[in-house]
């Protein structure tokens, strides 16, 4: 008989996993809103982001598959992402499709209306990868991503 070897790549991600942080823009919610809807958009702010083309809408003429350019630090890599507006305008969140490099992607941005001509947004993530990271130093670089988005998104949107 011969050899046969499987391999099976299982990536688990626990809720706990999740790396947050959250900014108070002094911009109406619907400014914020205009700005993080208009995904194709992103790489005119968003250093971590150097492409973006949607490939399908849904009815209302929302982005849902993305493919993106991803430049976040170590991280390099060309994702297509499917997009879920079910509970928009409050939120958008977005999962893994395929990729080069990483393996999956979770994240959402939750609006907040605070009510008096700010906004308060919370940015979740994140990512596993084909080759092995710690999870500390992926969490690093999530956090790292995730804090220079929010800044990135409060200067686009005050400007």
């Amino acid at each position: 008989m011969g050899e046969f070897s499987i391999f099976l790549r299982v990536t688990f991600v626990l809720m706990s996993d999740i790396s947050k942080n959250s900014i108070e823009i002094d911009a109406p919610a619907d400014a914020v809103r205009e700005t993080l809807f208009a995904i194709e958009a992103y790489p005119t702010w968003s250093k971590a982001t150097t492409s973006a083309s949607v490939v399908e809408k849904d009815s209302q003429g929302r982005a849902t598959k993305v493919k993106i350019g991803v430049n976040a630090g170590v991280v390099k890599d060309n994702v297509v992402l499917d997009y879920d507006w079910s509970k928009a305008p409050d939120k958008v969140s977005f999962t893994f499709d395929d990729a080069d490099l990483l393996t999956d992607m979770f994240g959402s941005f939750t609006i907040k209306d605070n009510g008096d001509e700010t906004t308060t947004v919370t940015y979740e993530l994140t990512v596993a990868l084909s080759m092995p990271v710690p999870a500390m130093m992926r969490q690093k670089q999530e956090r790292t991503t995730i804090d220079l988005t929010l800044a990135q998104l409060k200067a686009k949107v005050e400007a």
